[in-house]
């Protein structure tokens, strides 16, 4: 039975190597924020604007419970999920936390292209999405690095890329 929890910035390339990580290692794959707009019918950004963060966070907890019950799964979590409760704690009891680690640099590269579709991103300046990636990385870091594995997932231009990381990964998690 394996249980793995990928953790990282947005941008960080969660999904994208999860989806792929996963189906490599025979795994049901499941992102996490899908799973909560599934069960409440509403997206994340719903929620945060009816519930407020703080009832958001309580349901994303709950939800990282019941997912974390499952068998032989690879879970992609929201950005903010391990830095709440003790999710980052209860991952790594109940599982392999892996943290695809991305410099802040390459993060606002990667935000700055998708940034519309993130409303926490939208109409900020280069700077300003910078500071913003820069003063939440500092604050989330400390979760972060208690992950069971950190792995540098700076490089991911390419489907190439991808496939390099995720063989990386799928051998680390295999030993």
């Amino acid at each position: 039975m394996k249980r793995i929890f990928l953790i990282g910035y947005m941008g960080a390339g969660k999904t994208t190597v999860g989806k792929r990580l996963a189906s490599q290692m025979g795994l049901s794959f499941i992102d996490l924020d899908s799973h909560i707009e599934n069960r409440y019918y509403k997206t994340v950004r719903e929620l945060f604007v009816e519930k407020g963060e703080d009832i958001f966070r309580e349901i994303e907890k709950k939800m990282l419970h019941e997912v974390a019950d499952f068998e032989d799964v690879l879970v992609s979590t929201g950005g903010g999920c391990p830095c709440f409760f003790d999710n980052m704690a209860f991952m790594n009891t109940v599982g392999t936390t892996v943290y695809l680690k991305v410099s802040i640099e390459e993060l606002a590269k990667r935000l700055e292209i998708c940034k519309q579709s993130r409303p926490v991103l939208q109409n900020r300046s280069d700077k300003s999405l910078f500071r913003f990636i820069e003063e939440n990385m500092q604050k989330r870091r400390l979760y972060y690095e208690q992950a069971s594995l950190i792995f540098d997932a700076e490089k991911m231009l390419t489907e190439s890329d991808v496939q390099t990381i995720t063989i990386a990964l799928e051998r680390i998690l295999s030993e």
